[in-house]
This record gives C-alpha cells, structure tokens and sequence, in this order.
C-alpha cells in the first residue's frame, strides 16, 4: 500500500480528514503519518507532543498501521 492508495481507502471508509495528516507536522488531535530520512513514522499528535510513535522502515507497513489504528477509533469517523 502507498499514500494514494492509503487515502483513497481512507475516503471510502468514510475517515474524517481531520482526524489524520498523511504530511506529518503536529496537528491538534490527529493521527500522523510522516516520511523522515530513510524511514516512516507514526504517531498521534495532541496538544504538541508525540504518543505512541513507531518507525517502520518501508511505506506500506506505515501505510498499513495508520490504516489499521483510524479504523479501531471510532471517533475518527466523519459526523453526519
């Protein structure tokens, strides 16, 4: 799996884009993914600090963790 790939599916299980940033930076409150030199990263951003960040060395297993932790937290679903 890549980005495109990863917010595509995304985008189909209805994932508010808030609740994510596929560019890094430190979002309020939002799942990370983030490319840094020779590896991927990550993390869920709150109030500027960094929990539970894992490095993954290739983009599909980053891709495919992000995936999997938006998916468990239901409140990362968009409100209707």
């Amino acid at each position: 799996m890549d980005l495109q790939t990863l917010k595509h599916i995304l985008d189909a299980e209805d994932i508010d884009p808030i609740a994510y940033s596929l560019d890094g930076g430190m979002p309020f409150e939002a799942y990370v993914l983030e490319r840094r030199a020779g590896h991927w990263v990550v993390f869920y951003s709150e109030h500027g600090l960094r929990t539970g960040e894992t490095e993954f060395e290739a983009e599909g297993d980053a891709c495919s963790y992000l995936l999997e932790l938006l998916l468990r937290d239901s409140t990362t679903r968009r409100k209707r």
